[in-house]
Order: C-alpha cells, then sequence, then structure tokens
C-alpha cells in the first residue's frame, strides 16, 4: 500500500513537472510570430496593518433575530437552519416555565451519537440551558453560530457539562463544530 502510494506520488509529481514545462516551452512568439501576451501578477494580499472587518459588539451581544414571533411549529428561519438535523420534525419543545433546561450533547441522530436532544427548544429568559454530553458519538462542543458562547475545545465522554444562561428574548443557533456537517445543530428560542 505504501509503495503504490508512493509510486503514485512520484507519478503525479512527474505529470505536473512536465506540464509546467510545457507551458514554458517556446520562444514566447504566437504562431504568426508575434508576441504572445503574458499575463503579470497580481498582488490581491491585504496591506500590513489593515484591520479585517469584523462583528459590531452590538451585533455579538445580541441573539440572532428569528424574523418570525416564536411559535410551537418553529418558524421557517429555525426550520432551514435544522434542515439537515435528522432528530428535528419542526417542534420546537417548549421548556418554559423551568429555571434549568437540559439539552443533550450525543443524541440519537444524523447516524449516530451526532445530535442535540432536543434540536430546538423554548425556555424563558433567564433560564439556565445545560448541555450534558451522553457519551455517544466521540468529541463534541457547543457553539453559537453569533459567538455568544463556546464550551471550548471539543470534549468527550458522559461526564462534560456546558452552562449558558439566557440574557434577553431572542434566538441562538448553535453547532457541535466537528460534527456541524452531519447536521449536529441545535436551537435556543427564549420569550
Amino acid at each position: 500500500m505504501r509503495r503504490e502510494r508512493r509510486r503514485f506520488v512520484r507519478a503525479l509529481g512527474t505529470a505536473v513537472g512536465l506540464v509546467a514545462l510545457a507551458g514554458c516551452s517556446g520562444d514566447g512568439t504566437g504562431a504568426d510570430g508575434t508576441s504572445t501576451p503574458t499575463e503579470t501578477a497580481t498582488d490581491t494580499s491585504t496591506p500590513t496593518g489593515t484591520p479585517t472587518p469584523a462583528a459590531t459588539t452590538a451585533a455579538a451581544d445580541s441573539p440572532t433575530p428569528t424574523g418570525t414571533a416564536p411559535n410551537a411549529g418553529g418558524g421557517s428561519r429555525i426550520d432551514d437552519y435544522l434542515a439537515g438535523t435528522s432528530n428535528y420534525d419542526g417542534t420546537v419543545v417548549d421548556r418554559t416555565g423551568r429555571d434549568e433546561v437540559t439539552v443533550a450533547v450525543g443524541a440519537e441522530g444524523n447516524g449516530g451519537g451526532f445530535a442535540f436532544g432536543p434540536a430546538a427548544v423554548r425556555v424563558d429568559v433567564g433560564a439556565t440551558v445545560v448541555w450534558e454530553w451522553t457519551g455517544s458519538g466521540g468529541l463534541h462542543n457547543v457553539v453559537a453560530e453569533n459567538g455568544d458562547f463556546d464550551s471550548g475545545d471539543p470534549v468527550s465522554g458522559d461526564s462534560p457539562t456546558f452552562e449558558y444562561t439566557v440574557p434577553e428574548a431572542g434566538t441562538w443557533r448553535y453547532h457541535c463544530t466537528p460534527h456541524r456537517a452531519l447536521g449536529m445543530k441545535g436551537v435556543i428560542v427564549a420569550r
């Protein structure tokens, strides 16, 4: 297997070299004897010292609005965000009236332990959401799309937890970084 891989890499390098060499051969003139124009490199890098635009503090401190009033069916932006999440059926689970709400990390979904359970949950302003790892699905974390919360580097096991107290009414979309492409995403709606 290693020998085949080395042979492939060597052949690939040779092919790339030949193509590059073929592009360099010739005298720089076209078939009619006129010079062939060549492209010149253009610097497209950002000048040193120029700050990259970033979200303003006000935007980072506020939840991402859904554009729809929270309801039992979710809302189009929630539905769109969770479209690839297999354990989301269009229902925002109502957990209002509770001071603390638990969301499982590594719940069954998306082909294994790659979901948040429930995927979408409605809570009261001031409630604390506690994400509890189930031990399934490997390494996980919890990261808000707008940057309001981040559990840090992905971890595994059935004992890690992460908490976030909802400061105001709004909607927070979040994901697990290693399994986002699998559909491991969730939503908190606070009223």
